[in-house]
């Protein structure tokens, strides 16, 4: 059965959702997403993946400031008659007016096992705690933060080595399968929404005070930083009074050397808190573009016992 589908999402991580519920043969009647913003070093003015994908498909496109307290707003959607509004890492807290709107309400994709990581940032935070799953959960939303009952749910392993941008990835296209999924048991009468239950947690937004990393912790915990914000906003350290940028690392052998210092330049290796060591297998220095560590050692030489942050 086609539904008509309002859709509200924002980063390219909806879009796979998006572009799923067309190839299910729904009808996708208004994209809802955030403003265009200026990026790159030119500050173009550029639009949200959701709208450049939607335009695409001749889907109508409506930018609202916010839904709340916005009347102009909930008639525009309203106007849709859409059968369900489904959620996708819009980046905004829906009012319940806005909610009720679709006749049956609105189904969230979010990209953890709920209750955990509840939020922002579920992906870079399931890495930066080490988890060693994930997963994607659909719910029926309500008012609060990703409090809504559960639908479906598939899960996701995550390797030792798998960052967060590949985890995002992953969990975009499994997002899309779970919504198709649901929608099909929506469509067949056989979503049995189940309440939350078990311990929570909040993912938080990302910033740059994650980036520095203290040599003092285990190997395992900044390997997981290093993964965890990577693409962004990227673990560091200071080498030469600038910024060094570490993108890939790989655990390695045990040292009786103090933290922070180099102790193998092939590959380029820092000791760690605990007696572990970390290999610094890709690295940005400050202006300069990302390299493996042995060919950044080679134009840049560091002398073993060299302390970081230097």
């Amino acid at each position: 059965m086609q539904m008509r589908i309002l859709f509200m999402g924002t980063p390219e991580f909806a879009v796979p959702c998006l572009e799923r519920l067309l190839s299910d043969g729904h009808e996708v009647v208004l994209a809802v997403t955030q403003a265009d913003k200026p990026k790159g070093r030119g500050y173009t003015l550029t639009p949200p993946p959701v709208k450049a994908c939607a335009l695409s498909h001749g889907i109508p496109v409506y930018q609202p400031a916010t839904l709340k307290n916005n009347p102009e707003a909930l008639e525009k959607l309203a106007s849709c008659e859409a059968d369900v509004g489904v959620v996708v890492a819009y980046g905004r807290i829906l009012p319940k007016a806005a909610l009720e709107i679709p006749r049956f309400g609105c189904i969230n994709v979010h990209a953890s096992l709920l209750p955990k990581y509840r939020g922002a940032a579920p992906i870079q935070w399931a890495v930066l705690n080490g988890e060693n799953e994930s997963g994607v959960t659909t719910m029926q939303m309500d008012e609060g933060l990703d409090t809504g009952d559960m639908l479906l749910t598939r899960r996701c392993a995550i390797p030792p080595d798998m960052t967060a941008g590949e985890l995002h990835d992953r969990l975009s296209l499994e997002g899309a399968q779970v919504l198709s999924d649901t929608l099909k048991a929506l469509e067949d009468g056989m979503l049995t929404p189940v309440k939350q239950t078990g311990e929570s947690s909040y993912a938080p937004m990302l910033s740059r005070d994650l980036s520095v990393m203290d040599w003092g912790r285990t190997a395992q915990e900044l390997h997981n930083q290093v993964r965890g914000l990577n693409p962004w906003p990227s673990a560091s350290t200071r080498l030469r009074g600038k910024v060094l940028k570490i993108h890939r690392t790989r655990i390695g052998e045990a040292t009786e050397a103090v933290p922070g210092a180099v102790v193998k330049q092939n590959p380029f290796t820092v000791a760690c808190g605990g007696g572990g060591t970390l290999e610094l297998l890709e690295v940005q220095y400050e202006g300069g573009k990302r390299m493996a560590g042995a060919d950044f050692l080679r134009g840049r030489p560091v002398e073993i016992g060299t302390l970081l942050p230097d």
